[in-house]
């Protein structure tokens, strides 16, 4: 019986060939209204960062069509509905007076991929400006240094494209001196943020701040997740389902701790889940997907209104593994990139790891939730994924930037090649080399699917622009 649901499992995926999806897949969440586009306007591709999109990637004839470099390293890129791709980047220098690590907000030409326009932000954190999306009036909404949120537009003017902060909430008095670690909107018109020290807080329509902290020791990393009833927040202890009242404090719904292992493994920035949570399932957000960073890395698969047990597995059959990726989803399916021994700046990372080191060796899984069972679908071990991808449910690929096969040696040295690997059977369907490391070392740097089937995808150095 097993076998055969197994079978039934893969035999739904078909119609992913064709841009269908499959049977047992749930509508998507939903775009929150204060967003500009479906899924190009916030970072995990949705509200419920199922890292999914409804368009169409390169493909089979991906290249790289333009390129720019923009001075620095553009860690999410927004698109919004006039086509003008906008991205979050930490400068090398910039400022008045200059100072290298600043964030730097920058407005690229759409068919050129030419810098129109910078905004350099107030620094705060070595990598701040990392999380933030795009609201209805096409602004990127962006927490910098001074403790303020700030919705950022691009203007055309006589004198060529201009970026200026059209509103600003100061939410210095809640957070103090801690820093803006995520940044989404929610279905009722907040803003929603937390901090590197556990500060969750909301910003009503009207700019009212409410804000609400967790236990002393847990530290946020990652961002944070929406769906219509509430959000989920990560911790380097444990999972929170939260909720804001009519007063907008976030308050605890349920919480759950996880196994966070004796240390930060090699290949994640923190100690503890590398996970951004993933609402995924029946209603596109009945569950809620991590992996937590045990020895033997497990998913966990809980429902998101009681925090109850769904199920659980391995992440990976072979050991070691970890990933500081959010999974992607689709349907009752959920899809695990491997980091571990990925080798990340050392000003990016929190902490020794253990072991110091291990070898970027590259994984990926899919698991799908089975009649309450969680059921691995395929696994490969021959993508070393170095961006955060992208699954396209129009194409059925998971769209990214990957190394070559392991070898002994350097280990983020040669080509860079944009990859489309097949979501019914993890094959690798396209492989085209883009640039060459280390000057086009990719950092896990989230990409952005926009129209036209264009991957816009930053490196340390460069801004691509990989089109059909």
């Amino acid at each position: 019986m097993k076998r055969l649901t197994r079978a039934l499992a893969v035999m739904a995926t078909v119609a992913l060939a064709a841009g269908v999806a499959p049977a047992q897949a749930a509508p998507p969440v939903g775009s929150p209204p204060g967003v500009a586009t479906p899924w190009t306007s916030l970072m995990h591709g949705d509200a419920a960062s199922t890292d999914s999109t409804q368009l169409r990637g390169p493909g089979t004839t991906g290249h790289l069509a333009a390129s720019s470099v923009p001075g620095g390293v553009c860690a999410a890129t927004f698109v919004g509905t006039d086509g003008y791709p906008v991205s979050l980047c930490t400068s090398y220098l910039a400022g008045d007076p200059p100072q290298v690590a600043t964030p730097v907000v920058t407005l690229f030409h759409p068919y050129s991929a030419k810098v129109l326009a910078t905004l350099p932000l107030t620094k705060g954190g070595l990598l701040g400006g990392v999380y933030g999306y795009l609201d209805e009036k096409n602004r990127v909404v962006v927490a910098d240094g001074s403790g303020a949120v700030l919705h950022v537009g691009h203007h055309r003017t006589p004198n060529g494209w201009k970026l200026s902060v059209d509103r600003r909430v100061d939410i210095s008095k809640r957070i103090g001196s801690d820093q803006v670690t995520g940044l989404a909107p929610d279905f009722d018109g907040r803003v929603w943020f937390v901090t590197t020290k556990g500060v969750v807080g909301t910003i009503a329509p009207n700019g009212r701040v409410a804000a609400n902290r967790l236990p002393v020791g847990e530290r946020l990393g990652n961002g944070l997740t929406i769906r219509r009833d509430g959000a989920s927040v990560l911790t380097t202890h444990a999972l929170y389902e939260m909720r804001a009242g009519d007063d907008g404090v976030p308050r605890t719904v349920w919480r759950r701790a996880y196994d966070r292992g004796p240390a930060r493994k090699p290949g994640q920035l923190t100690w503890g889940s590398g996970t951004t949570p993933t609402y995924f399932g029946s209603g596109g957000d009945s569950w809620v997907a991590i992996v937590d960073n045990a020895h033997v890395p497990r998913l966990h698969v809980l429902n998101a209104d009681t925090g109850a047990p769904v199920c659980s597995m391995r992440a990976f059959t072979r050991s070691p593994q970890g990933t500081e990726n959010s999974p992607m989803a689709w349907g009752d399916s959920i899809v695990i990139p491997s980091t571990y021994g990925y080798q990340y700046p050392p000003m990016a990372v929190t902490g020794p790891s253990r072991p110091a080191g291990a070898p970027f060796t590259g994984a990926m899984t899919r698991i799908d939730v089975v009649d309450g069972k969680c059921m691995r679908v395929w696994e490969n071990y021959r993508d070393r994924m170095a961006t955060l991808p992208r699954l396209s449910r129009a194409d059925g690929l998971i769209h990214g930037l990957a190394y070559g096969p392991y070898r002994l040696g350097p280990q983020q040295l040669g080509s860079v090649n944009y990859v489309g690997v097949d979501f019914r059977t993890g094959a690798r369907i396209v492989t085209r080399k883009v640039g060459d490391a280390p000057v086009d070392e990719p950092m896990q740097l989230t990409g952005m699917i926009g129209p036209g089937g264009v991957l816009w995808q930053g490196t340390v150095t460069r801004m691509l622009k990989i089109a059909p």
